[in-house]
Formats: C-alpha cells, structure tokens, sequence
C-alpha cells in the first residue's frame, strides 16, 4: 500500500542528499534512502512510496533512463529528476517522459519543498480522475452488461414463444440454443441441450440428410417427415461468425389438402377417359356415315385433335396420380441403353423435320438397373423429346449414359433457349412452365412431362435436377442407383 507522506531519495552520496533529506525531514515527511539500483527496486516494490526523488547520474547509470523504466511499472508514481548542471534540453526531454519536475542547482530549501507538494498534489488529482474514470467505466461496463442480459431473456423469450422450430448451431455444429417448438416436435423433454452436437441428440435421418446436404450449399426447402404422418418444411441457413440456423414449418395441412387435390384430379381424369374415349370414336365413324366437304373435314380433324390432347393430359394426370400413391411396383432388370434406342426412334422423325442431330454416349461398362421398364421408357421419352423440342432448327441434343460409383447418371442436353435462374427450382412442378416458354404457341405440352420424370426417378430412389443458361440451352441430369446399390 502507497505511504503518502514517505519519499524515496534515490542519490549517490553527496551533500545534496544530506540537504535533500533535512529538508523533507523537516517538513513532516518520512524518508527513505536508496544507494543502488537493487535498493531502488526493492523499495519500489516494498514500501511503495509517494513520491521518488532521483539523481540524474546513480549508481554508475542514467537517471533518465531508469525513470523510463520505472514509469514503465508505476505510471501514476509522482519523479523529481535532480540534476547538478542546469540543462534546459534535458529538463524538456524529463517533462515530456511524465517526470513530475526538474531540479538544478542552485538550490534552495523552499525549493525542494514546493517541488515535491507540487509534484503530490498534481499526483493526488491524477489518481482522484483515474479513479473517478474507473468507477464511471465500472459502472457504464456494468448497466451494459444488465441490458445485455435483458436483451439476451427478450430475445430468448421471443423465440421460445415462436410456433415455428428453431435450432441455432456453433460452427462445429454444437447446439446454441433451441425453442420449445423444437423440444416438442422432437419429444426432447426438459433435458439439457446446450452445447451438444446436434446428430447426437435428434436422430431423425431427414434431419441428418439436411445437414449431409446443407454441406454442399444452403437449403431453402428440405422435407423432415415423422412416423405419426407430420410433415415439416425445414430451412438451413449459415450465419456469419456464428454458425448456422435451422427453422421448421408445420406443412402437414398442406399435404393433406395437396392429398385431396391428387384425389379429386385422378377421379376427375378417370371419369373423364371413358366420354373421350366414347367422343374420339365417334368422330372417327362420322367420314363412315357419307361424304364430308372440306369445312367439316378441317373441323373434324380439329375435334379429333383437340380431344387426343385432352386424352394425352388426363392419361399423365393419372400417369402421375399412380406414381404418386405408390402404385408402381413392378421391377425387373433394365438395360437402360436398350431402352435409350427405343426412344431415339421415337423421337427420329421429330429431330429430322428440325435436322436436329441426336449424339449418344453409353459408358461400355453399364449395368443394368431394377427399375420399371414401362416408366424407364417414359422418362427417357419425356427428357429427350423435351429436348428435340425446345431446340432450334440444325441444334444438337446430347444424351450420355455415364457410371459413376455404382449409379448411372443420364444426361440431356439441348441447346435451346434456357430456363431462368429464378424458374429453375420450378421447372418440375406440375403444369409450371418457363416465362420464357409460356407464351410459344408452337412449343405443346400438358406441363406435365417433368413432373412425372420426377416421380418416376424418386420412385427409383434417385435424383433428378436442370442445369441451364439462358440463352444457352439446358442440361438435366438424372442418378439412378443400379442394382448394386439396391
């Protein structure tokens, strides 16, 4: 603890220690003697004085220099450089280091007195700021720290009350927080979460498959199914210097009504072939019943043509109405490069009118694949004519059938007009096609092509995706695991 009246003489001896330590002695202060720089030290440290009072030349070094130093350590103790030639440069260099004053001969008693009460009271007011400064810090460091709290309970409360689930993860996927949402969906109780990984506690493999996903590029929509029939949209999202987010949505209702709307459109459309059926029949047998002029001809081929649509649309619409329930269970082995010229024969006559030309590329070592052959058949059909047909005239269709660790990967490339970037997530949905399309009257289709190549590709345990510039053309790629991976 610092003796406020006890100032430390640091001198080689001479008479102006003397004087110096008569002098202090007879204005009340305690004095203490130093004769080398070990005694400074330990004085220093030992009794911690008020104020030091240093020879410019002691114990055989520089006075200045060892004031440096011990500012270095004390910055608050109050140093009287004395010197015994008056230097006004030296006395400069001293004041500008944070020495408290400069004494020279000659030197008077009151000299030496004023010097050091000067130099005490200038101290004093410094330590009275600094302290003044340390409780202001102290304080505002302190209501910072109470509204941090205030706003991390908020904050804390808003997301525990939010009906969507929300899981926040550190870099290293380790469990920050979680909402009650969460603990609910996922039956976790009142167990101790934080700081957790995340696959040790949820074990849910549509959860596992997002984060496995979330990997490769963030995740806008991902599926987490549950055995009761809940469905959940989730939402991966990286958070700077954090980590990352996961939000839930309950989308289960609309399942349910995307059930019914299934339903309600396969009833429709199986009630609807049989009077098509019926009304393509008889406009076939009317050119039977007599001679027919020219307008009724041109109208007839209209009905037949306009109905053949209508039969194509529905024929998909339950096409895919049975994928979608589960139906397709036939499996037998496929050859898929069979199957491949089967549909390029299809599609000949279309890519000739164009003078499309059609490349192929089958890896030799091909395998085959369990899969339908019937609905094999149609997703090459729909992927390779969709191509023929957004193509320009004299384009070029590419088609590979590649191997890659144990699962074909069929590729379809046109150089046709692209999807935009915005669309692309969309392009298999049912009845959705392109800005860029829609308004082509000479481009037919029901909208439901890559909605069924979808089905059909899933309902195989695979993936199907587009890869397009526009402008540019489009490439879909489809993965199917061979009998291997089965």
């Amino acid at each position: 603890m610092t003796k406020p009246n006890l100032i430390l003489l640091a001198f080689d001896a001479s008479p102006i220690l003397t004087l110096m330590e008569r002098t202090l002695n007879a204005a009340n202060f305690d004095v203490a003697l130093a004769g080398d720089q070990a005694g400074l030290n330990k004085s220093l440290q030992e009794v911690i004085p008020a104020l030091v009072i240093l020879g410019r030349k002691f114990a055989g070094g520089d006075g200045l220099a060892i004031s440096k130093e011990v500012l270095e350590r004390f910055p608050t103790l109050p140093i009287i450089l004395y010197a015994e030639t008056d230097d006004p440069e030296l006395a400069r260099q001293a004041l500008r280091m944070g020495l408290s004053d400069y004494l020279s001969p000659p030197l008077k008693v009151d000299d030496i007195s004023n010097s050091v009460n000067r130099s005490l009271a200038r101290a004093r007011q410094l330590g009275d700021w600094v302290r003044r400064e340390v409780k202001r810090t102290t304080s505002s460091l302190a209501e910072k720290a109470k509204m941090s709290e205030s706003e991390r309970t908020k904050l804390e409360a808003i997301i525990n009350n939010i009906q969507d689930g929300v899981i926040v993860l550190d870099d290293q996927r380790k469990i920050l927080l979680v909402n009650r949402s969460i603990r609910a969906i996922f039956n976790l109780g009142a167990q101790t979460l934080i700081g957790k990984s995340l696959d040790q506690i949820i074990a849910n493999a549509d959860v596992l498959a997002l984060l496995a996903r979330s990997s490769e590029n963030p995740l806008k929509y991902h599926e987490i199914n549950f055995d009761d029939g809940k469905v959940y949209n989730a939402q991966y999202t990286p958070i700077p210097k954090v980590g990352a987010a996961i939000t839930m949505q309950d989308i289960s209702y609309l399942k349910e009504l995307d059930r019914l709307k299934n339903d309600f459109v396969h009833t429709v459309s199986h009630d609807l072939r049989s009077p098509l059926t019926a009304i393509l029949g008889y406009t076939e047998l009317i050119g039977r019943t007599g001679p027919l002029n020219e307008n009724q001809l041109e109208f007839l081929h209209r009905l037949q043509g306009s109905v053949q649509h209508i039969t194509v649309l529905i024929n998909d619409l339950l096409d895919l109405g049975r994928l979608e329930a589960g139906f397709d269970t036939r499996r037998e082995m496929v050859h898929l490069d069979t199957v491949l010229k089967s549909t390029l024969d299809m599609v000949e006559l279309q890519a000739r009118k164009k003078k499309i030309k059609i490349t192929t590329k089958v890896d030799p070592g091909l395998k085959p694949l369990r899969a339908n052959p019937v609905r094999i058949r149609q997703m090459l059909d729909n992927l390779v004519s969709n191509a023929v047909k957004y193509t320009q005239d004299e384009g070029t269709v590419k088609v590979s059938l590649l191997m890659r660790d144990g699962q074909i990967v069929l590729q379809v490339e046109d150089d046709g007009p692209g999807i935009p970037p915005e669309e692309q997530s969309r392009v298999f949905d049912k009845f959705y096609r392109a800005t860029n399309m829609a308004d082509n009257e000479s481009v037919e289709g029901s909208g439901l092509g890559l909605a069924i190549v979808k089905s059909i590709v899933e309902s195989h345990q695979g993936r199907v995706w587009v890869e397009s510039t526009l402008g540019s053309g489009s490439t879909f790629f489809a993965i199917l695991p061979t009998e291997e991976e089965n």
